[in-house]
């Protein structure tokens, strides 16, 4: 198992998809964030779920539930709250609504990252995937200033740091659910896993 703190991020708005799709049921499990939950404590020793309101789950898990009311659906204050709590060099980062995302992709990315990079972070032919990778504390204070001047754009932040990008050829493991029809595609796939 894998020591570096994994952390699901659940605490979108949601809001092509038309509702959350954090709690959208999937493959046998009553939400989606549930399924991503078992399936990554399989492979991390320990994993979390950066959320706005962990009440709105209903298993047992450890949250880390952002540190201010804000609205601000944007990851950067969950970056910000989990390397304050967790205390942690590193965090391995995968967003809820990209359940593909299996531990080939997840042992690339380990194997490939070192403390001389701020981010090591999976690329395939859709574009960069700026929540399957992992991040350094020493981003800590560029997330602090994105908070401040309201600016979120994880690629702008990678861009201006000292990221690596490990490509993939396989476009189909960063399938992201943001709208209807991918989530429909989605339980399609997960039948023939």
């Amino acid at each position: 198992m894998y020591d570096i703190p994994c952390v699901i991020f659940a605490g979108g708005k949601s809001s092509r998809m038309g509702e959350d799709k954090a709690l959208l049921p999937f493959a046998g499990f009553n939400t989606l964030t549930q399924y991503q939950y078992v399936k990554l404590s399989k492979l991390f020793k320990n994993v979390y779920i950066s959320c706005k309101d962990k009440s709105k789950f209903h298993f047992n898990a450890a949250f880390i539930e952002d540190k201010e009311d804000t609205n601000v659906y944007a990851p950067t204050l969950g970056f910000i709250t989990a390397f304050e709590k967790l205390r942690s060099d590193k965090i391995f980062v995968l967003s809820v609504d990209t359940p593909f995302v299996s531990e080939n992709e997840i042992k690339e990315l380990l194997k490939s990252d070192d403390n001389s990079y701020d981010a090591t972070i999976a690329k395939s032919d859709d574009g960069i995937q700026p929540l399957c990778g992992i991040y350094h504390i020493s981003l800590l204070p560029s997330f602090n200033k994105m908070l401040q001047t309201n600016e979120h754009k994880l690629g702008f932040l990678l861009k201006n740091a000292h990221t690596k990008y490990v490509y993939f050829s396989q476009t189909q493991p960063f399938l992201n659910l943001n709208h209807p029809h991918q989530y429909q595609e989605a339980l399609k796939i997960i039948q023939n896993y």
